[in-house]
């Protein structure tokens, strides 16, 4: 219990020391000298903080999430988060979701945030920005914010390249994965392959195939450079595609929705059909946590 307090006012001690302003007085970004409270960082109500609709981020590791609510009980809020206000008299995150979320999870009541002025396409870009700079995304999570990038705010990939402070190259490598097939995108956010087996699997043209050599990535643990290899033998004809002519043994109802369930499940689901009509379907897990995943998406 002691610790909780001390958490709570070191809090409001942040707060306190970097600016001291009521937060009824902040004003909306069209009145008169609304810019010069940019920057400004003061206790905000937990409770009036809105979740960005722009955040590119769609997974939080449970774990992870733990692990900072530990330390936020413990340490306080060290970085503040930051907020554009709103109309309504509430305010929205721009960034430090993780930190928005662990702190409820701790129970604060307050939580201290930078205060900025900001139109739609500020928030969008600043959102992907800041997460896009960040180490724990995903290779796809960061192809999208790209893309959105490119999308929403009109940007060509060398505009955007500049912005974000990453060679064009490697923007469009990132761009790239995007062509990938949504089963093997799911199984690169997963951490089942790297975004080097993404980029090798990106030559190769059928959807068909590229899942094959995922299986045989997944099924064997190839490394990037045998998965290199292994697209390169696809291309001279010399790898042999086992699995096609159990393919067209299943029944049309069958393969005509074979890849929307894959999809859904984020895995290459097993089925099998006998001469009666009657048949099974195997839903594949990697482990503990994909299980859990599966349990889920079946309610």
């Amino acid at each position: 219990m002691a610790k909780a307090k001390k958490t709570q006012r070191m809090g409001r001690g942040l707060g306190a020391i970097l600016n001291n302003i009521n937060v009824d007085d902040i004003k909306t970004a069209d009145d008169k000298g609304a810019d010069k409270l940019v920057g400004s960082i003061v206790e905000i109500d937990i409770n009036k903080i809105e979740v960005n609709p722009f955040q590119p981020r769609t997974h939080f590791d449970e774990n992870a999430l733990q692990e900072l609510a530990n330390s936020i009980k413990e340490l306080g809020i060290i970085q503040p988060i930051t907020v554009n206000k709103l109309d309504s008299g509430n305010f929205q995150l721009v960034s430090g979701e993780r930190r928005f979320r662990a702190s409820k999870l701790v129970g604060l009541k307050t939580i201290p945030a930078y205060i900025r002025i900001l139109n739609d396409q500020a928030m969008l870009e600043m959102a992907l920005v800041e997460n896009i700079q960040r180490q724990d995304l995903d290779p796809i999570e960061i192809a999208l914010s790209y893309q959105r990038l490119i999308d929403e705010i009109n940007l060509t990939q060398e505009e955007l390249s500049v912005r974000v402070g990453k060679q064009r190259s490697t923007v469009t490598n990132y761009l790239r994965l995007l062509k990938l097939n949504p089963i093997i995108q799911t199984g690169m956010r997963d951490n089942f392959i790297s975004m080097g087996h993404g980029r090798a699997l990106i030559n190769v043209e059928s959807p068909t195939d590229q899942i094959t050599i995922y299986e045989k990535i997944l099924r064997d643990k190839l490394s990037v450079r045998q998965t290199e290899v292994l697209v390169k033998e696809l291309k001279d004809g010399k790898f042999v595609k086992n699995q096609a002519k159990n393919k067209k043994e299943l029944p049309l109802y069958v393969t005509e929705n074979l890849d929307k369930i894959n999809s859904f499940f984020g895995k290459k689901i097993n089925v099998k059909v006998n001469d009666k009509g009657k048949g099974s379907i195997s839903i594949p897990f990697d482990s503990a946590e994909d299980f859990n995943r599966i349990k889920d998406l079946l309610k």
